[in-house]
């Protein structure tokens, strides 16, 4: 811990008292970043964004076709298909567009 002596955190009457407050303020001087603690959080779901996607009424019965054979949502089957490629490409395993 730093010599110097944290300061106290108030208690806020709301979350966007304490968003402003933050905004003012240097955390370094409330928390002991040096001595923290790791923790996982393992039942936190990532935070998703509604979209709307155009696809082929043939994609589109496949996909429903495959999620029905492995008993699963067809909208969740499409979000795996989706994050499995993604993974793929960030990893450097598979390129989006092949080079000629």
């Amino acid at each position: 811990m730093s010599k110097t002596k944290l300061k106290t955190i108030p208690r806020f009457k709301s979350e966007d008292e304490e968003r402003k407050f933050w905004d003012n303020h240097d955390t370094s001087d409330y928390f002991d970043f040096e001595n923290g603690l790791e923790v996982e959080f393992p039942n936190l779901k990532p935070t998703t964004e509604p979209i709307s996607l155009r696809l082929s009424k043939s994609v589109l019965s496949d996909i429903i076709r495959i999620a029905t054979r492995n008993d699963i949502p067809y909208q969740s089957l499409i979000k795996m298909l989706l994050a499995d490629k993604v993974n793929e490409i960030m990893s450097g395993k598979n390129q989006l567009i092949k080079k000629l």
